[in-house]
């Protein structure tokens, strides 16, 4: 009881003060019990030994007892909550054992990743083709010690007489008509007369009259500017000799309205006369000797002595001889060429060939001991000028021919 009435008075001090009637009156019951408790204990205090030690036995299998029903009464509690606890779970299948592992999917991870890493590709050569737009200035090319010989205007006229054809995702641009000749006062050809002034002082110095025109890349328009070149120069009254030296993709016999016999192919190979090789054009005092036949080994023809035996020739039989080579950038044929000429100029795209390809073009000549005079900025339309570096690519460049 006294155990009870201590835990009692816990409860009651958290609720009422010890003036209050309740706690008062606990505390009034609980110093009876203790004086109650005082009485016994002398009483058994009194008592022999042998009674103080039953009566204390007794008290303490009295407690033990008390205990024990009170942890029975529990136990049979929590045994009835649990039986009339209804739970919510039900079981709708049983579990079905797998052979394998069901994740992760290697193949699967696999795949994606790899269609992931080729669409970022994708992504990537598109953004980079969208921000690199190539040299925009001719000023670009001065300010890194490039000479610059002529920047020549889009011509809208020639644009609109273009033929183009896209092979594997690429167009090239084929003339079908000579500017020069079509639309001789086209902005463009203004350009190249202006060209053709700077060039009679530039080879005033050179080993002899021959011209090589080479490019940085395919489709820039070389044989554009080579061919309305030979014909604004054939127009001062000189004999001018074009060589279509590009025997995989040459088109100039098609340009100029001649033939493709007796070319510059058959020449090297010693089936064709170099005396009777050159055809006149519909331009006066103006040549031509065609590519060819495309043969398997063009750059080991250009290197053959044949070839240097015709550059000889040509330049004791005309007052100027262009050499219309491929771009630099593709094969090695206008590094094998410039060793036989004279003066070099070489051709890049505006807005397609960034300074990087112009700088690696020039440095492929350095290598091969060939002085370049300079560039040509070709195909200069109206734009806001802008420009940014990217590096430079390398170029398939092999027939058009089946």
């Amino acid at each position: 009881q006294l155990n009870e009435l201590t835990f009692k008075e816990a409860e009651i001090s958290k609720l009422y003060t010890k003036v209050h009637p309740a706690y008062r009156t606990l505390l009034e019951k609980r110093q009876a019990l203790e004086d109650e408790k005082a009485k016994l204990n002398g009483r058994v205090t009194a008592m022999p030994k042998t009674q103080q030690e039953i009566v204390r036995l007794t008290r303490d299998v009295e407690s033990g007892q008390q205990v024990y029903m009170q942890l029975l009464n529990k136990e049979q509690e929590l045994k009835i909550t649990e039986a009339s606890t209804v739970g919510d779970v039900r079981i709708v299948d049983p579990a079905i054992t797998q052979p394998g592992v069901l994740k992760p999917k290697k193949g699967l991870i696999i795949l994606g990743a790899i269609i992931l890493g080729l669409m970022l590709s994708i992504v990537g050569v598109l953004l980079r083709s969208l921000f690199n737009r190539g040299i925009e200035s001719p000023q670009v090319l001065e300010e890194h010690g490039i000479s610059v010989y002529a920047s020549i205007p889009l011509s809208e006229w020639q644009k609109a007489r273009d033929s183009v054809k896209t092979i594997k995702g690429i167009k090239r641009y084929k003339q079908s008509q000579l500017l020069a000749v079509g639309n001789p006062t086209d902005l463009a050809i203004e350009a190249i007369r202006s060209l053709r002034t700077s060039l009679h002082f530039a080879m005033m110095q050179a080993q002899n009259n021959v011209l090589m025109m080479t490019g940085v890349s395919p489709s820039i328009g070389k044989t554009f500017v080579c061919a309305n070149l030979a014909a604004v120069i054939s127009q001062t009254n000189k004999r001018v000799l074009l060589i279509d030296c590009d025997m995989r993709k040459g088109y100039t016999h098609e340009l100029l309205g001649t033939n493709n016999v007796n070319g510059l192919s058959e020449i090297l190979i010693g089936q064709g006369d170099i005396t009777t090789a050159a055809k006149p054009t519909s331009i006066a005092k103006f040549d031509l000797i065609p590519r060819g036949q495309v043969p398997p080994n063009p750059s080991e023809l250009l290197m053959s002595e044949r070839f240097a035996e015709l550059v000889n020739w040509a330049s004791k039989n005309y007052d100027l001889v262009l050499i219309d080579t491929p771009p630099i950038l593709a094969v090695t044929d206008a590094a094998i060429v410039g060793r036989h000429v004279g003066t070099t100029l070489m051709v890049a795209r505006y807005a397609v060939n960034t300074l990087k390809e112009v700088e690696t073009s020039l440095s492929r000549f350095e290598q091969n001991g060939i002085p370049v005079k300079g560039v040509i900025l070709n195909s200069i339309f109206r734009r806001a000028s802008a420009y940014q570096d990217y590096g430079y690519y390398e170029y398939e460049y092999k027939s058009d021919a089946k």
